[in-house]
């Protein structure tokens, strides 16, 4: 039964193998869509947070897109002996079942990633499709590299410290690795959900469990169509990690992606091309109040085709032959027309739409 309602996230709740209580949230409609949980996660206070609101409601438009909080964290049950990593597997077990869903497309971000390539591997045939972001199959003590694990053993004394302070200052640490190109606001919104997410016991015990697990071997066994997204700059999870994981999986699409926010944020190059390669990739239905072509005129639709290929303003008035700011003007009453407010939400649109084929 539903925990607490809301008009757009229903909330539930799954009973795991040991009997935690496991709460996992539901929204958007169309083929499922289900996202491995991460420890720095909260379904309440992230649906509302204006770092991560955008990306939920950008993932569940044209999915019914299924996410939980970890053992031990959020809203689920807090008092928890045994926050293994076997257990987070077995608590997305325990999601899926609650849920009703057979086979359907997998997301897995952050510390997420070794949950998704390990339940994939269990259970090939519930899993269609296997999506990355930003993810290691390797914790920093399987990597032999020095310089990370000594950063990884002092984060560990900053979380110790200063986590659930209410002076920010030592999860901004945290915070400056996660997304360092973002706003002050946006920090701020983080710094605030961190601590909100976890204990500081909890938060240590899962990041322990992060720096030590290794799940290669299970990478090796993915039988399904796998994309790993890695943004070239993350300072939180390398980029040398995404191509490791490319390595030992030559079937899986490696895309590259602009920018060194390892959360990355709605107006960031890096969103645009996430959500075309995975509009591109996984199952979607007909997304709710998305305009026909018949309601665009031949320009709006010559201007999305240029969008869509990532020129900018000025690039786009050269091409056209237009003064930049009635480019600028045009562009703006297309995002009306579009339903939407920033140009990547416009490039995620044209580009799930088939344009940007072109060469530019």
């Amino acid at each position: 039964m539903p925990l607490r309602p809301d008009p757009t996230q229903e909330i539930r709740s799954a009973t795991s193998f040991d009997g935690t209580r496991i709460a996992y949230a539901r929204t958007g409609s169309g083929p499922p869509l289900v996202q491995a949980g991460r420890w720095v996660g909260h379904l309440e206070a992230e649906w509302t947070s204006p770092v991560r609101r955008s990306f939920l409601l950008e993932l569940g438009r044209g999915n019914t897109f299924y996410r939980y909080d970890s053992r031990g964290c959020g809203i689920s049950q807090r008092d928890v002996a045994d926050l293994s990593f076997d257990a987070q597997v077995r608590d997305l077990e325990a999601v899926v079942d609650a849920a009703g869903l057979r086979r359907f497309p997998l997301l897995g971000m952050s510390g997420g990633g070794a949950v998704a390539i390990t339940y994939a591997a269990r259970h090939p045939e519930r899993v269609s499709h296997l999506v990355t972001l930003g993810s290691a199959a390797r914790g920093v003590l399987k990597r032999n590299a020095p310089r990370q694990l000594n950063e990884a053993k002092v984060l560990l004394k900053v979380i110790e410290v200063g986590w659930d302070q209410e002076n920010p200052a030592f999860r901004q640490t945290y915070t400056s690795q996660f997304m360092p190109d973002a706003s002050i606001e946006n920090m701020r919104a983080w710094n605030e959900l961190q601590r909100m997410t976890a204990s500081t016991e909890t938060a240590i015990r899962h990041r322990e469990e992060l720096d030590r697990l290794d799940v290669t071997d299970e990478l090796e066994r993915i039988r399904c169509p796998m994309l790993i997204a890695h943004c070239r700059g993350d300072l939180r999870v390398p980029y040398s990690e995404g191509e490791f994981m490319a390595g030992r999986l030559p079937r899986a699409r490696f895309v590259p992606l602009d920018g060194r926010n390892h959360i990355i944020l709605e107006n960031d190059v890096a969103w645009a091309q996430f959500f075309a390669e995975l509009r591109a990739f996984i199952p979607t239905g007909p997304v709710r109040d998305e305009p026909s072509a018949a309601a665009l005129t031949p320009r709006d639709l010559q201007l999305l085709e240029l969008l869509a290929q990532g020129l900018d303003n000025a690039q786009i008035a050269a091409r056209l032959d237009r003064a930049e700011q009635t480019v600028k003007n045009n562009i703006t009453r297309l995002f009306d027309k579009l339903g939407v407010q920033t140009r990547p939400q416009a490039i995620v649109r044209a580009r799930s739409s088939g344009f940007g084929n072109r060469t530019p």
